[in-house]
């Protein structure tokens, strides 16, 4: 089973949407909604006034009230469908989810250690710490039973289920590899993991659970929105209810004319109010979420979705993110007096045992060099000693001869408690790699240094401009790495980003977020383990690796499936689409009224105030011909915007107030527009018709 997609109007979610729509009909449904909610309640005035003029005695004639009534009750399920529309996508998305919870047996081991007894148990009993293995082949299709981390073992798991990619991923045992996620497949070879969440709390459930709460909850911006649509309805209905004592009290002074009927004023306040944003607002956001898991992110709630629209500080990792992060070793530096060929030498014997990148690479230059090959580690005697975070340090004994390789200061260290002393013309030589960008590594013989390593990191190709971009948003970016300042200052200029922060450590990124907090502004950043968790929890946007550890996920309020450090900049832009694609629409809305009041004023007084035939500019056919195609019009828009709150408004990098005079150019004068022919085009087509 892979992820599905669905195009914009899939049947399979259309059909189901229109259903809904009916079902959204009741009361408690759309009370929800204020402003839709004062559309549903003069539907059902305006169907009541329809029967009293069907029983002989009406305010208008049958036929127009009827009218009125149809297209109300329209405008109320169009924006019904909407909203079912964009939560069908997401419950198909949980649907699909649901799948890889099907019943599955684990083969649970009584001893923690691959080859120990096992006995079988359902899937969904098993409990935090448990330990199962799960074997390429096995019972159940080879299914991981539950979420865990991977303690033995290696192997390829097809992760489509959740990811969508069909390429299998290699997990295993130590390292940002070993998180599996129940319900993913194993390909290959086999794997112990220890269960690390109960059943009903997996990553999977959790998803599910994201997924289907997500429309119902309410953004700040969301709120604060509906607050001023609610304001701005009980306005319009204020204004519109003392409408009809003044077109009595005129008609009984004058002695001519005739008031104004009730459905017409009902048709009034509905065409006033900003019907169109407050019908697809709720589209809207759900429509945000979905997006994000079209980018196969998972974000907890729609806060997290338009916390990411405002966000404008970026804190990356330099390796994988801003770089490629696949170090190169690229020259071999002597130091002063020394020979190069001594240096590549005892280099490659100390990175024989080392099966990193940067290890592999430099055992190929001093091949490709020196022509250095076909080492006898057995005729060497050699013990090899493997990099660890406290030495930061990795080499060879060879006899009675220590060859260490690392940083700059680490090789000092040691070569000073050995009674030697750190040449001048060698830290030269790292002071001028670092400036380059690349990274030094220092190779000693004893207390003998011989000279550095210089390991190229490769900065990403188009990155540049894609910083420059969110500079243009008002997007502060910071580099977060653990090399040493000169060489983050190199690599943060080649790449353009606006600050860094060097040597970096769980205390130091933890630090810089609540400086950058203090400042009122909000923090995005990526992590995948359990050093990042804190940092995580503290940023306002944090998006966890799925590979990552189990407290990174849980730190975070969004989990990227594909595990890509630069997705953060994907979800930034997706958030601020949702904002833009939300800023947009309520200034189309907003901007109809003004072609409305054109429309629906004159017809709906003239036979009050005759001299208002004066403001009839579009010259439509008549007053009932008006009023009906200012309604037609107001629910078919909520029809023709679907598309666009559905996919958002097409995205462009730019700042707060550009993006505010763009939206009053294309939505605010756009939205005065197009009601005028609108409107203007349903008249002809009813005049023609005669259905007016």
């Amino acid at each position: 089973m892979t992820k599905k997609t669905f195009k914009l109007f899939d049947p399979a979610l259309a059909v189901p949407a229109i259903g809904e729509a009916f079902r959204k009909l009741n009361p408690a449904v759309q009370w929800r909604n204020p402003v839709m909610f004062v559309v549903y309640a003069g539907s059902i005035l305006t169907t009541l006034l329809a029967l009293q003029a069907l029983g002989g005695e009406g305010d208008a004639p049958a036929g127009f009230i009827l009218a009125i009534a149809v297209w109300l009750w329209f405008t109320v399920l169009f924006a019904n469908f909407a909203e079912a529309l964009a939560e069908g996508r997401s419950k198909a998305q949980a649907a699909s989810l649901r799948g890889l919870k099907r019943e599955i047996w684990a083969k649970k081991l009584l001893e923690p250690h691959y080859g120990g007894k096992w006995q079988l148990v359902q899937g969904n009993d098993l409990r935090k710490g448990d330990v199962v293995v799960v074997e390429a082949g096995d019972i159940g299709q080879s299914v991981i039973p539950a979420d865990g981390e991977v303690i033995e073992g290696v192997a390829s798991v097809d992760e489509s289920a959740i990811t969508g990619e069909s390429a299998p991923v290699i997990r295993e045992s130590g390292g940002d590899f070993s998180a599996v996620t129940g319900g993913t497949r194993v390909l290959s070879d086999w794997i112990v993991l220890r269960v690390t969440a109960n059943p009903g709390e997996t990553f999977v459930d959790r998803m599910i659970a994201m997924v289907e709460n997500a429309k119902r909850q309410k953004t700040p911006n969301e709120i604060a929105l509906t607050i001023l649509l609610v304001a701005l309805t009980i306005v319009f209905l204020g204004v519109t209810v003392t409408l009809l004592p003044f077109s009595l009290f005129s008609v009984e002074v004058s002695g001519a004319g005739r008031p104004v009927s009730i459905t017409v004023l009902v048709a009034l306040l509905v065409c006033l109010i900003p019907t169109t944003i407050a019908g697809l607002l709720s589209a809207i956001g759900v429509a945000g979420m979905s997006r994000m898991m079209q980018a196969n992110v998972i974000a907890t709630s729609g806060r997290a979705v338009e916390a990411a629209g405002d966000v404008d500080v970026l804190l990356m990792d330099k390796t994988g993110t801003i770089t490629l992060g696949n170090r190169q070793a690229s020259a071999f530096l002597p130091a002063e007096g020394g020979d190069d060929a001594e240096l590549a030498d005892l280099a490659q014997l100390a990175s024989l045992a080392d099966e990193t990148p940067e290890g592999r690479s430099i055992v190929v230059l001093a091949k490709q060099k020196f022509n250095l090959r076909e080492r006898d580690i057995h005729a060497l005697d050699a013990h090899f000693v493997h990099f660890s975070a406290q030495t930061r340090m990795s080499g060879v004994d060879l006899g009675d001869k220590q060859i260490r390789k690392g940083s700059a200061d680490a090789i000092r260290r040691q070569v000073e408690s050995l009674g030697g002393s750190f040449p001048a013309s060698v830290s030269h030589r790292v002071d001028e790699v670092a400036r380059r960008g690349s990274t030094p590594l220092v190779v000693a013989e004893g207390k003998r240094v011989l000279g550095v390593i210089e390991l190229k990191d490769i900065v990403k190709g188009g990155i540049r401009e894609r910083f420059a971009e969110l500079r243009r948003m008002g997007i502060k970016t910071v580099m977060v790495t653990g090399d040493n300042r000169v060489t983050a200052a190199a690599i943060a200029a080649e790449a353009g980003v606006d600050d860094f922060l060097a040597e970096a450590t769980p205390e130091a990124k933890l630090a810089l977020i609540r400086q950058y907090q203090a400042e009122g502004r909000l923090v995005a950043m990526t992590g995948d383990g359990t050093n990042d968790a804190p940092a995580l929890a503290q940023a306002d946007v944090a998006v966890a690796m799925n590979t990552g550890t189990q407290a990174a996920k849980e730190a975070g309020n969004m989990v990227d499936l594909d595990s890509n450090p630069t997705k953060l900049i994907e979800v930034v832009e997706t958030g601020k689409q949702m904002l833009m694609t939300r800023g947009s629409l309520t200034t189309f809305s907003i901007a109809n009224d003004i072609a409305k009041y054109f429309a629906i004023i004159p017809a709906a007084f003239v036979g009050t105030y005759p001299q208002l035939a004066a403001l009839n500019v579009m010259g439509l056919a008549s007053p009932a011909s008006a009023i009906l195609s200012a309604v037609i019009f107001n629910a078919l828009i909520i029809v023709f915007l679907i598309p666009l709150a559905l996919k958002g408004v097409r995205y462009r990098p730019l700042g707060a107030a550009t993006l505010l005079r763009r939206n009053l150019a294309v939505y605010g004068l756009g939205g005065i527009l197009v009601p005028f022919a609108g409107i203007k085009l349903i008249d002809v087509f009813l005049a023609v018709t005669g259905l007016a």
